[in-house]
């Protein structure tokens, strides 16, 4: 074989059409022309055959709009096997053509009567459910035929595949070869004859004076995108005072579960320890609704999803004082047909001291009284023992002793609540050691916002409990061991 005719270079634009030989059998017959795009092939094929012939023989391209390219987007397979079955989702993904689609734009007045689209038709959930950015293909083809038989469809190969979608981005598959090796293409058939060919881009290169200007023009739309935010959200925010700590707390109460009887409501309360305070305007206290619970697997689950918000201040005084941090207080209740609600049980959660997502699981207790007709009390007509003070769940608010006995107090355990609580903190402080660097000024700056709160709690109580376990040791010891004067015999 000569070897100038195996080998071929060819600089091919953006949706350049380059015809193969198949398309120039088929369109220069008038009569297989059905297509005003068949039409314009003809009559650009007779001008290239009136001119000398096309220039390329082995490489040619399909654009966006010839059939091949609507063919291949349409039966795209997963696996290169060939006793390949597509599954559902790969059936549903074939019939989404993302080229060239026509959205018709939505009114606002159709969004607001109807939220809920109860029977979605399948342009709806084509349109809705996938991504659906509008992209341009073209494909570099290479018809591998044996020599001087060219134009049959089953020696065409892809060589290249470029898309470009609404968002100016740019796919090359593959990519360009670079430092790479040339790729490879082999063939089935008696002589297993392999192809290479390689990729470059043949771009022009942008001259520096070009660049910058783009880049200028860039600043500018992201400094007028940037003002236009700032606008939209303004840059006036409220900071606290010096030694001051601000705490949002977006929370929600997601469910309750492990409880004797239906319909479960919650009942919850916050407690502001000393120097903690919040603005008028917040509710420390709520009640979720009623929700029946539902079995998921061998526990009754009632499903709130109740959310409320927090915000509090804490005022720093002593400058190496630990914070005591808010107490959530709740108690879950149960409501029957006849209206009569019963105590299902109490809980606490102390709200976490990092900032952060928290998921919390709390269990639950509630009192009790012995013999049976405090349990048919409760069966048939509700009503149970309950706490006046819901704080002696921890330690009671009017409590002002050192030691606090709850011997004799009898419980039962019950199910558990889980919350999700959202943190947020802002402190002078940490705008401060963010910025300077300086050295630990203040407790604010120590804890870091009281992440480390808890892990300094759990050194001190070590080192108390060793300090303990030293002192038994000690007086366990005989006096002669520990007196420095005994003498030994």
């Amino acid at each position: 074989r000569p070897p100038e005719d195996e080998q071929e270079e060819a600089e091919v634009g953006w949706q350049e059409k380059l015809f193969s030989q198949f398309e120039v059998d088929l369109y220069l017959n008038e009569s297989a022309c059905q297509t005003p795009l068949d039409r314009q092939y003809h009559e650009e094929i007779r001008k290239l055959e009136k001119a000398g012939g096309r220039k390329n023989h082995r490489i040619f391209t399909y654009t966006d709009h010839d059939r091949f390219t609507n063919l291949e987007e349409l039966c795209q397979k997963v696996t290169d096997s060939d006793h390949e079955v597509p599954s559902y989702l790969a059936e549903r993904m074939a019939n989404v053509r993302r080229r060239r689609q026509d959205r018709r734009p939505v009114e606002a007045s159709s969004l607001k009567s109807k939220i809920i689209t109860w029977e979605p038709s399948e342009e709806f959930i084509k349109n809705n459910h996938v991504i659906n950015t509008p992209v341009q293909t073209m494909y570099i083809m290479g018809d591998l035929g044996p020599y001087g038989k060219l134009g049959h469809r089953e020696y065409e190969h892809v060589l290249c595949t470029i898309k470009v979608d609404g968002n100016g981005v740019i796919t090359v598959k593959p990519d360009f070869t670079g430092t790479k090796g040339a790729y490879r293409i082999e063939l089935d058939g008696e002589k297993r004859e392999v192809w290479e060919y390689t990729i470059e881009n043949a771009s022009a290169q942008v001259q520096p004076e070009e660049e910058e200007r783009e880049q200028r023009v860039f600043r500018d739309l992201y400094g007028r995108h940037r003002d236009y935010l700032s606008g939209l959200v303004g840059s006036e925010f409220e900071m606290p005072l010096p030694g001051t700590l601000r705490l949002f707390v977006n929370g929600e109460i997601v469910s309750a579960q492990g409880y004797e009887y239906d319909n479960l409501y919650v009942h919850f309360f916050l407690e502001l320890p000393n120097r903690w305070s919040s603005p008028p305007f917040q509710q420390l206290s709520g009640v979720t609704q009623t929700c029946a619970t539902k079995t998921v697997g061998w526990d009754k689950v009632a499903h709130f999803c109740y959310p409320f918000t927090l915000e509090m201040f804490y005022t720093q005084e002593d400058e190496d004082s630990l914070p005591e941090w808010p107490v959530l207080y709740f108690e879950v209740l149960s409501l029957d047909f006849w209206q009569r609600y019963r105590v299902e049980g109490y809980g606490s959660v102390v709200l976490p001291t990092s900032p952060g997502v928290h998921v919390l699981t709390i269990p639950t207790w509630r009192p009790v009284e012995l013999g049976t007709v405090a349990e048919m009390r409760r069966f048939f007509i509700g009503g149970s023992p309950e706490l006046e003070d819901l704080t002696y769940v921890r330690i009671p608010s009017t409590f002002k002793g050192k030691r606090l006995s709850r011997f004799g107090f009898r419980t039962e355990t019950t199910g558990s609540v889980t919350f999700r609580l959202y943190c947020l903190q802002q402190s002078k402080a940490f705008l401060e050691s963010s910025a300077l660097r300086q050295r630990m000024q203040s407790v604010l700056d120590r804890l870091g916002g009281f992440s480390q709160q808890s892990s300094v709690y759990n050194v001190l109580e070590a080192f108390q409990r060793a300090r303990r376990r030293m002192q038994e040791a000690r007086e366990s010891l005989p006096q002669d061991l520990i007196s420095p004067s005994a003498t030994s015999v």
